[in-house]
């Protein structure tokens, strides 16, 4: 059956635990429920003694009735059992109640540490596991491993009962119960070489699950691609495939546990068999009295079901053994950027260093070489060049996105690998090409600049961008509501009220990586406007491709293949002729407006020069 596993691959942070470690994982989430722990616990006992001692007076009471003494006790014993099995039914039910809180309170705790453990990875795990699979680890898997608390608490009554039954009946009949513990023996050593298998089956069908659950996912996030592309029979071809990969691995999961049931069912048989042969020789010997036979035949019942129940729930239980793998491998996976110390971080003056650093998102496809740059504080620096020429990825480094693997980074003289990483995140304000919204309104989007700023200090900052007049174009100004991403608004507004988070951040360091790219030029030139009284005394980097961006900036970078190649102003860089004038005849020249002055020329270049072909056309 190795052919229905084809295709499904463990993820490269996945790692085995076994039962012990697992069991030491979970036990911390029960600190603090000592009581309930103790209620369940006794809950457990008493009622698997109730249980047991049902069969036991149903014997006493079958010889009662044989010896027909007339002195009550009958109905005494009737009465007793009927008892019995009242108190095991409330208690098995008080219990469950009992673990079932329990059980919903570990699920709370575990899927919040996982998802803090999804929230503290670095931006090369997110780029290389789709967010539904890494979903599918924070709500699936911690739900199914919860589960298995409320299992194993059921098993453990059933496991208890089988003890206390095991051992009235060898005190009562050693033969009789040889045979039934030789039966129940073979029954759980078949059980226990059946697990591994099970786990591995179930293993592979939760990753099965998670990637069926990350294309979906994708594919409903791209899906305005996928309808203006036509692509709705390439999805659906897409959804087939990795269905079928879970559909064959629930296939061998199945196959697994259809063919472990009729064996262990036949091994209850045999030993049913056995004990009615030996105990009515027994019966027809006198060796064995009727209600000793019976109570054989009753607790044989009792006994065989939690045995075939422990293979029944072997599948939940494997399947939370499972989950319970993949939700610790998320836990236990360590981010790629290593902070070597945690410095507290005061407000920043905004000096960058770089020295020599050298980076690639894996070990065969290098992307900086020995890149290095000094950033004043207070000063504006623009990154150009060529698409995957490394900008985005300089900035990254900076933003402690990814982890560099040689060369030095330091801000204010600070090695930034020594600093306290979430404070100084705090210390950047960022605005990316594509920004993101989250489900709320307007203002709760730019609020989350600063958590616990005043509605008057959220106006102050959308109306600082643009002018504030983008306001009045939304239905209900801040109060607009966004969906998810913000698809709801336009482009330009998204980025609007990206950089209005920032505003309100008020971090000594901006990264503006392509943030006006997908604007309008006139909105572009408000929001630059604005964009200048922010970047007053603060440091600020950019990635642009926008000409007003870059003939702003103090120093302009060019970074041409993972290496800086000039620095300099915009005047001087055209005046050199070098890798930015071509950069700016091929790129740039053509965004000026024609009422702008004439830029310098290199005095060496043809007199021709002032003609430029962009594109295929002379400007």
């Amino acid at each position: 059956m190795a052919h229905l596993l084809e295709g499904i691959d463990p993820e490269d942070y996945d790692r085995r635990y076994g039962d012990r470690e697992l069991a030491r994982r979970i036990a911390p989430y029960f600190r603090g429920k000592g009581r309930a722990v103790v209620f369940v616990t006794l809950a457990v006992i008493v009622a698997a003694t109730a249980g047991s001692a049902v069969p036991l007076l149903l014997a006493r009471t079958v010889d009662s009735a044989l010896e027909d003494d007339g002195d009550g006790r009958l109905a005494w014993l009737v009465a007793a059992i009927l008892v019995a099995g009242i108190a095991a039914w409330l208690l098995n039910l008080l219990q469950e109640r009992a673990a079932g809180t329990m059980a919903g309170d570990v699920v709370l705790k575990l899927r919040e540490r996982a998802f803090a453990a999804a929230m503290r990875q670095d931006m090369a795990f997110h780029d290389a596991h789709p967010t539904g699979v890494v979903v599918s680890r924070v709500t699936n898997d911690t739900q199914a491993f919860a589960t298995l608390i409320t299992l194993m608490l059921s098993l453990l009554g059933q496991v208890l009962m089988i003890v206390i039954l095991l051992t009235a009946l060898f005190v009562i009949n050693v033969p009789l119960a040889l045979v039934t513990a030789f039966v129940a023996a073979v029954i759980v050593a078949v059980s226990l070489a059946f697990r591994r298998a099970a786990r591995n089956a179930s293993l592979r069908q939760q990753q099965a699950l998670a990637e069926v659950n990350g294309y979906v996912q994708e594919t409903l996030r791209g899906i305005a691609v996928a309808r203006n592309h036509s692509h709705q029979q390439s999805a659906q071809s897409g959804l087939d495939d990795v269905n079928d990969r879970w559909f064959k691995a629930s296939v061998r999961l199945n196959r697994l546990f259809s063919g472990i049931f009729p064996l262990l069912i036949s091994l209850t048989g045999l030993g049913t068999v056995a004990v009615v042969l030996v105990g009515g020789h027994g019966v027809d010997s006198g060796s064995v009295t009727a209600g000793e036979w019976v109570l054989f035949l009753e607790a044989l019942a009792l006994f065989w079901s939690p045995l075939t129940s422990i293979a029944s729930f072997w599948s939940q239980l494997q399947q939370g053994l499972a989950a319970g793998e993949r939700v610790f491998a998320l836990v236990d996976r360590e981010s790629t950027v290593r902070q070597l110390d945690r410095v507290p971080v005061p407000r920043l003056r905004g000096e960058i260093t770089l020295r020599d650093v050298h980076f690639g998102y894996d070990d065969e496809h290098p992307v900086l070489n020995g890149v290095s740059l000094d950033i004043p504080a207070g000063r504006t620096v623009a990154l150009v060049g060529h698409t995957g020429a490394g900008k985005s990825s300089v900035v990254r480094l900076i933003m402690r996105a990814y982890e560099f693997q040689k060369g030095s980074i330091e801000v204010d003289g600070l090695d930034v690998r020594t600093l306290d990483l979430d404070q100084y995140r705090r210390c950047l304000g960022v605005v990316t090409q594509t920004p993101f919204l989250f489900s709320g309104t307007v203002a709760d989007n730019i609020a989350r600049g600063r958590p616990g700023a005043g509605r008057d200090e959220i106006e102050a900052a959308a109306r600082a961008v643009a002018g504030g007049d983008w306001l009045e174009q939304l239905a209900e100004g801040l109060d607009t509501p966004t969906d998810e991403g913000g698809r709801n608004l336009s482009t330009g507004q998204r980025q609007i009220v990206a950089l209005a988070r920032v505003f309100l951040q008020d971090a000594p360091v901006l990264i503006l990586d392509e943030a006006t790219a997908s604007i309008d030029p006139l909105t572009e030139a408000q929001i630059q406007e604005g964009l200048e009284a922010l970047a007053a005394d603060r440091t600020t980097i950019v990635v642009a491709h926008r000409l007003p961006t870059v003939r702003k900036a103090d120093t302009i970078v060019v970074v041409d293949e993972g290496r800086i190649i000039e620095e300099g102003d915009h005047a001087t860089l055209l005046g050199q002729g070098g890798a930015y004038r071509r950069l700016y005849d091929r790129y740039f020249r053509h965004q000026r407006p024609d009422e702008d002055p004439a830029e310098p020329t290199d005095p060496a270049a043809p007199a021709d020069r002032e003609e430029s072909v962009v594109d295929g056309q002379r400007v």
